[in-house]
């Protein structure tokens, strides 16, 4: 986990860098931990280095944590936001921003260590999603609502079942590993990556998927992406 603190009181700072510390050894887990002492410092990191929970103190000078997490959502809708402050009077705003937690101070192994080893478990698991950066927003894209993935140039664009496309700047072996450590998942050419499960019709003059895309398939590709797709349909209906 890649975690982000801010609290302008230092003490308060310490004492959370202090549980978290002690939750990494406990647990042997592989934190890299970050700390902020006020909310302009956290947003800056934050437009360069993805976190993937935020630990937030509402009332803080200037920016509020209230705010960081607001804008924090205008470019990262993935990342877990938990609020830590000694009132209970923002709980409901914290909805807005799709906030995890909303911790009352003083913070405490008690309070923060459940929290804390649900999402480690959660991250140990296999991803059922990939993160994209596009357009210098981060956005979660579940594995079941994607097409198939195309390369041009050093661009890349992940189609959705839905017909909308994210496009994002890189290259294809950045996602391959993940997408084709999955069974539902088969590179049918060197610019397509496709769901099998969402091919409609296949023969070696190409696929064609149910939201109506033909796309072209490798010849030397075919002979395996034919067999592994009927081994993929016969897996689903055993299960």
């Amino acid at each position: 986990m890649n975690i982000a603190v801010c609290d302008d009181q230092l003490e308060e700072l310490k004492a959370v860098e202090s549980l978290l510390r002690a939750w990494q050894e406990q647990q042997c887990a592989a934190i890299r931990l970050h700390l902020f002492h006020n909310a302009g410092e956290l947003l800056e990191a934050a437009r360069k280095e993805r976190f993937t929970l935020y630990l937030l103190d509402v009332m803080m000078p200037g920016t509020s944590g209230m705010a960081a997490a607001r804008e924090i959502r205008t470019f990262d809708s993935a990342a877990d936001i938990v609020f830590l402050t000694s009132s209970p009077g923002f709980a409901y705003e914290s909805y807005g921003v799709q906030a995890l937690e909303y911790l009352l101070k003083p913070i405490t192994a008690k309070k923060l260590f459940p929290l804390l080893s649900r999402l480690y478990l959660r991250e140990q698991k296999p991803q059922e999603a990939l993160t994209l950066k596009s357009n210098g927003t981060f956005i979660r894209v579940p594995f079941s609502e994607l097409s198939y993935v195309e390369v041009s140039g050093k661009h890349l664009y992940f189609n959705m079942i839905s017909g909308q496309v994210r496009e994002v700047v890189g290259v294809l072996r950045e996602f391959e590993p993940l997408l084709l450590s999955r069974s539902e998942f088969m590179r049918i050419h060197r610019s397509y990556i496709v769901n099998m499960l969402q091919i409609r019709e296949l023969s070696s003059a190409g696929v064609q998927t149910f939201s109506g895309q033909s796309l072209p398939v490798s010849r030397l590709l075919y002979p395996q992406l034919q067999k592994d797709y009927m081994a993929l349909l016969f897996e689903q209906r055993e299960g």
